[in-house]
Order: C-alpha cells, then sequence, then structure tokens
C-alpha cells in the first residue's frame, strides 16, 4: 500500500526539467545583472580578448551550469529516442508520447528576443527559437499515440510529409527571391530576416507534417464509419 502511495505522488520528471531550466534562466540572468552592474559587463558585452579575473566567476559558473543542463536534456532526448525507435520497431505502433508536450511550441516566442539581441550585440542566434514553434505539432502526434502503422497510416504519413516538405520549399524559395533583393534591402536586414524565415519554414514543415497525418487519418476514419 505504502509502495502504491508513493508511485502515485511520484515527482513529474517533466516538472522537474521545467524547474531546472528556470533555475538556469534565473541564475544566468542574475548573472548578467551581476556583470553588468559590478564587472563593466565584461562578459555580456561583446570583447576582442579575454583574460580571466576573479568576479567573472558567477557569470563562469552560471554559463557552466547551463551547458551542462543542455548537455543533460541531449541526453535524455537521445535516451528517450533510442527506447522510442526499439519500442516501435517492436509493436509496429507509433511512439507513446502526450499531447501536453505541445505546450513547448510557446518557447517559439523566444524568437523573439532575436530583436534585442541582433539590435544590441548584433546576435542572431535569438531568432532560432522561432523554429520551436514547430513542437506546436506534438499536440497532434500525441493524439495518435501508440496507433496502429497499418498500410493506411503509413500512406498517409508520406502523403502528409511531402505535402508539408512541398509548402517549406516553397517558402523557402519566395524568400530567398524576396531576400535577393539586395538593391532594396540593407545588408543588415537579409541575414536576420532569411534566419527568421527559414527558422518559421521549419516549424510550419515539422508542424503541417503531424497535422495533415492526423487530419488524413482521422478522415479517412470517418469515411470508413459511414460507409
Amino acid at each position: 500500500m505504502d509502495t502504491e502511495k508513493k508511485s502515485a505522488f511520484r515527482f513529474p520528471r517533466w516538472l522537474g526539467l521545467v524547474a531546472g531550466g528556470a533555475a538556469c534562466a534565473a541564475l544566468t540572468g542574475a548573472a548578467a545583472w551581476y556583470d553588468l552592474t559590478y564587472n563593466g559587463g565584461r562578459l555580456v558585452y561583446p570583447m576582442h580578448s579575454y583574460a580571466f579575473v576573479p568576479t567573472d566567476i558567477p557569470v563562469l559558473l552560471a554559463v557552466g551550469l547551463d551547458v551542462l543542463y543542455v548537455l543533460y536534456l541531449a541526453f535524455l532526448v537521445v535516451r528517450n529516442a533510442r527506447a522510442q525507435k526499439e519500442r516501435v520497431a517492436k509493436t509496429g505502433r507509433t511512439r507513446r508520447l502526450s499531447p501536453k508536450l505541445g505546450f513547448l511550441g510557446f518557447c517559439g516566442f523566444l524568437g523573439f528576443a532575436g530583436f534585442w539581441t541582433y539590435g544590441a550585440l548584433r546576435d542572431l542566434t535569438g531568432f532560432i527559437f522561432f523554429a520551436f514553434f514547430g513542437f506546436f505539432g506534438f499536440f497532434f502526434e500525441g493524439k495518435m499515440s501508440n496507433t496502429l502503422m497499418d498500410e493506411r497510416y503509413r500512406e498517409n504519413a508520406v502523403r502528409a510529409e511531402l505535402k508539408a516538405l512541398r509548402t517549406g520549399f516553397a517558402i523557402i524559395f519566395v524568400l530567398l527571391i524576396f531576400t535577393g533583393q539586395a538593391g532594396r534591402l540593407t545588408s543588415e536586414l537579409v541575414a536576420p530576416i532569411l534566419i527568421a524565415g527559414i527558422a518559421l519554414t521549419v516549424a510550419l514543415t515539422m508542424f503541417l507534417s503531424e497535422y495533415l497525418l492526423y487530419r488524413y487519418d482521422h478522415d479517412d476514419a470517418a469515411a470508413m464509419e459511414e460507409e
């Protein structure tokens, strides 16, 4: 009985990961504030050369903790992907996935931080976060979790992926033509437009492949019920 109660009130792993990420973000923000306030912004602003001083320790520790957290997340992703792949090959069913993972798509709003980082630091990294909008597709993949991958399912999966890829290719083609008008755009605008546009296109392609598969599968199921 005690064992069952403990398992019922077990702390969710995803909540621990979110709490860990929030803690890392808070510590990094505090370290950046410390560096700007008491260290002259040595590690916040770009520099040509670096020489260690003891006052750099808080920022270095915060960055080191961020790196360790990202490596841990990468390890979890690789381990889970391998386990899911083995299960799919063994059972012939789609991977088990919670639709709640779709909330990761809200991380895409971090891409708007790229406007600040590019304006203040000339850093384009922030725009890459727009690709996280594609994680909204987990809502639909989670709804089809543990689905038998029969012939109809595989055909729908191919249809959905091809349509999503064609849509993404068309958008990138138009984006290249648009940014290719160098005479009408300044060189400082071309890079952020390209990176943000490609990141958003990747997100759309990821989302469409899952949404269209969900729609095709349910349309076919509804048609079969009517017959």
